[in-house]
């Protein structure tokens, strides 16, 4: 009998933590720092992924400009300067940089970003407009992870998602935010509603942390000027029609 009841007291306080999890701290969470600007604009890269839904979007307020920031976005990559978030999980417990690399600057769209240590799966750089907006694109089976290209015929299960990095161009901070898509559609989304979701937050709030840190520590001096730059006018033509709020 205390055994029976013991777990109902267990599957009563699981529910319940659930339930708040649900109503209450999901949604704050979900949209972390942003406005209401912010929650409902248009950002560059939306149309990359046909279909795809938005999952939310979280903001931090970098007190430094904005080229002050893009710097640290373009070197990262596990095979390059990190991703400045929890190094043990994503950047095989190397230490992400410090400093920035003049070596690493000159990212393009079409590049990819390794996303694992061993560089087995990566990112695309999907679009990049200089010190406004990049776009990171995975596109991987389910569950093997695999990366495949989504020009091709689309597997029978898959995940396909945008991360995007938009510099607020009037003020200080930076958005974050993407689209997604997959199959099979309820099984990705429970397995979103309750693992990946939770374990991106946790992650994007440590790597606002590490971008802050490293960024406002820049000397005040002229900011690094790097010879990043995307392919022609697709960065202008991307921006055109489209909203980054201040």
């Amino acid at each position: 009998m205390r055994t029976t009841a013991r777990r109902k007291w267990v599957a009563a306080g699981a529910a319940g933590a659930l339930a708040v999890y649900a109503a209450v701290l999901r949604p704050r969470v979900q949209w972390l720092g942003t406005s209401d600007a912010e929650r409902t604009a248009t950002y560059p890269g939306d149309d990359l992924v046909p279909g795809g839904r938005r999952y939310g979007a979280m903001a931090t307020t970098v007190a430094t400009p904005p080229e002050r920031v893009w710097p640290w976005l373009v070197q990262m990559g596990c095979d390059r300067a990190g991703f400045y978030s929890f190094d043990r999980l994503d950047n095989g417990g190397r230490p992400s940089a410090d400093r920035i690399d003049p070596h690493l600057q000159n990212l393009r769209e079409g590049d990819r970003i390794a996303s694992t240590p061993d560089a087995s799966r990566w990112f695309d750089v999907a679009l990049l407009a200089p010190e406004r907006a990049l776009v990171l694109r995975a596109s991987v089976t389910v569950p093997a992870a695999h990366n495949f290209d989504p020009a091709d015929e689309l597997p029978p299960a898959y995940s396909d998602s945008t991360w995007g990095f938009f510099l607020r161009p009037t003020a200080e901070g930076l958005v974050v935010t993407g689209k997604a898509r997959g199959k099979p559609h309820a099984l990705l989304a429970f397995a979103n509603w309750l693992l990946w979701d939770p374990a991106h937050w946790v992650m994007q709030l440590k790597q606002f942390a590490g971008l802050r840190r490293r960024a406002e520590s820049m000397p005040n001096g002229p900011a690094a000027t790097p010879a990043t730059e995307g392919a022609g006018l697709s960065n202008e033509s991307a921006l055109n029609g489209v909203v980054v709020p201040a």
